[in-house]
């Protein structure tokens, strides 16, 4: 039976890093002329049958960044607001030697951007899994979530 657009998932993650100007997050800007004035993205794709969604999230960002993510918590899901696609995403913090790349023909620029900017420039479904990063730092209470997709080995 074939999908519908509304049962489309993909998964992906929100890699940040602490710096002293502030945080930053990892995101990617799809490639080719359609998508010139497109939102930003975090790193995500499909999974692959039988795949988790977090491993999912993990092999995305190496593929679209060069970028190998370390411990992830489940950071919850969206839905997009037009095609119905469920975008779960998984955060952490980035390796403290990750330097972005564009990695995938998917994508013409990866780069951590500040959480100013990363708000503007991502797309406007994707907003909250920033507002969700943005509270946790803010709280700096309860520690962080659970991890849920150990580094992979």
């Amino acid at each position: 039976m074939a999908r519908s657009a509304s049962s489309k998932i993909s998964a992906g993650t929100l890699l940040y890093r602490l710096t002293p100007a502030g945080c930053e997050v990892l995101l990617v800007h799809p490639s080719g002329n359609y998508n010139r004035g497109k939102p930003w993205s975090l790193p995500k794709g499909a999974p692959e049958p039988g795949e988790e969604l977090c491993d999912t999230a993990r092999r995305e960002t190496w593929e679209e960044t060069g970028v190998r993510a370390g411990e992830l918590h489940d950071w919850g899901h969206i839905r997009y607001q037009k095609s119905g696609k469920l975008v779960h995403c998984f955060f952490g913090p980035a390796p403290a030697d990750a330097a972005p790349h564009c990695a995938s023909w998917e994508v013409d620029r990866a780069e951590f951007l500040s959480l100013p900017r990363a708000r503007e420039a991502i797309h406007p479904d994707q907003r909250p899994f920033l507002d969700r990063l943005t509270d946790w730092l803010d709280s700096r209470g309860p520690p962080c979530p659970p991890a849920e997709c150990p580094p992979a080995e």
